[in-house]
């Protein structure tokens, strides 16, 4: 019989436990406190300038010699940014003219504008991240080249891809990936897909069906990822066949995080449906909080805007909620492990609890097997 390496043994950590690069939210302080209690942290690389990428992967090296990872995005979308004069004027008056509702009540300018075009970043980025080797390139939403995943293992780092389907695991695999990240439908955060689905449906198998299946596809490990936030999920998915597991909306609200403040208290309150999965946010499937912006959009039957382009029309009123304090009209990226996250620790803190509970959980499973 022929055994995987386990994720520890590969990526050199204590425990199985991967904080996920969430953008605007993972950076060295997070990264750092994760790495320091054994799991693997990753600095979210997306639309991050190169330089500011480089600092940032320094300043993580000043902090800890633990393993560490750095996420990109390779979605099509990004590589080069779509362009927005190839909108048509129809498209982007409606959406404008939605924007402009919550524009009025948050006391900004209205406009119909085409927004700015993106920046083309993501090549940079890669150079970066082979230029500086960190341990671990963790891609989403998009396709690795085998060219680029050449590049990564001749500078001895590990590849590590988020997939939502078994085909996508499948074609990751082959193509050279030394971890597959299952993503299922409970994230939070954009589908990990490359192009746009017409709707989410295609993207949101849960975890519990999807883990399996993938385990059985490929033969290196997988981690889980998807309404896990303590131990009790680490053991359920080891149980199903991970590796190991990823969690997002749990590190959300840590200490070290990045995210405001509005944005770790609405994590705080919220049950499992206080969720959406949406593209009133991006432009893509996303599992967000559900909140006035994302719910009167959906309402409204407006257009969305192309990916990307349509986080790029909205920045405005991101940036006027987040300054008013109005977590009404921000996007709070959370899957549905919201309803199990109830405090603030330290990000090392909940990898601690997590392996606590997990091994809590292993030693009183024979009894409850009796049980049965």
């Amino acid at each position: 019989m022929t055994f995987r390496t386990t994720l520890c043994d590969l990526l050199d950590i204590e425990y199985p436990i991967v904080q996920s690069g969430m953008g605007a939210i993972a950076g060295p302080d997070l990264v750092v406190e994760v790495c320091r209690a054994g799991g693997l942290g990753i600095l979210a690389g997306l639309n991050v300038p190169p330089d500011d990428l480089r600092r940032m992967i320094h300043r993580t090296r000043e902090l800890t010699n633990r393993p560490f990872g750095v996420n990109l995005w390779l979605h099509r979308a990004l590589r080069p940014p779509i362009d927005p004069d190839a909108i048509r004027e129809e498209t982007l008056r409606g959406a404008q003219e939605m924007l402009n509702r919550f524009r009025q009540r948050l006391g900004i300018p209205t406009t119909i504008a085409r927004p700015a075009r993106a920046p083309d970043l993501v090549d940079a980025a890669i150079k970066v991240v082979l230029d500086e080797r960190p341990p671990v390139f963790s891609a989403a939403l998009g396709w690795l080249e085998p060219g680029l995943v050449d590049d990564c293992h001749r500078r001895g780092i590990k590849v590590m891809a988020m997939v939502s389907t078994v085909e996508d695991a499948r074609t990751a695999a082959a193509g050279g990936a030394d971890v597959i990240v299952a993503q299922g439908g409970e994230a939070g955060g954009h589908r990990s897909i490359d192009g746009k689905p017409a709707s989410p449906d295609a993207t949101t198998v849960g975890i519990m069906a999807l883990l399996p299946q993938v385990v059985d596809a490929v033969r290196v490990p997988v981690v889980a990822a998807g309404g896990i936030a303590d131990g009790r999920g680490l053991v359920a998915a080891l149980a199903l066949g991970a590796s190991g597991v990823l969690l997002g909306t749990r590190f959300v609200a840590t200490r070290e995080s990045m995210a405001p403040e509005l944005y770790k208290k609405r994590v705080l309150e919220s049950e499992s449906g206080a969720t959406t999965v949406t593209d009133a946010l991006s432009g893509l499937w996303a599992r967000a909080l559900a909140n006035r912006f994302t719910r009167e959009y959906a309402e409204s039957g407006a257009p969305v805007l192309p990916p990307l382009i349509q986080r790029s029309a909205a920045n405005d009123v991101y940036m006027a909620a987040l300054k008013q304090g109005d977590a009404e009209y921000y996007p709070m990226m959370a899957g549905q492990s919201v309803g199990l996250v109830r405090d603030l620790p330290g990000a090392g803190e909940v990898v601690e609890t997590i392996i606590r509970e997990a091994r809590a959980v292993l030693s009183a499973l024979p009894e409850r097997i009796r049980q049965t």
